[in-house]
């Protein structure tokens, strides 16, 4: 059973994934895919797109905040 600050790290986590995923879109710089369906293997390459776009927001942000 997880404890109580478990949860609430958690959530804060979470909370702060979800703040970055404007400017993670932005930097990821992907189309839409406008109705269309894609392949696992372009599923696979925006994946890592977005995965280091998020990366990159994180950072961006620690900067800006003063962070190391």
């Amino acid at each position: 059973m997880p404890e109580p600050n478990d949860s609430a790290e958690l959530q804060q986590k979470y909370r702060q994934f979800l703040d970055l995923m404007p400017l993670t879109i932005a930097l990821a710089g992907l189309p839409t895919s406008e109705g269309r369906l894609y392949g696992e293997d372009q599923i696979d390459g925006r994946a890592i797109t977005v995965r280091m776009a998020y990366r990159a927001a994180r950072n961006v942000a620690k900067e800006c905040l003063g962070g190391s």
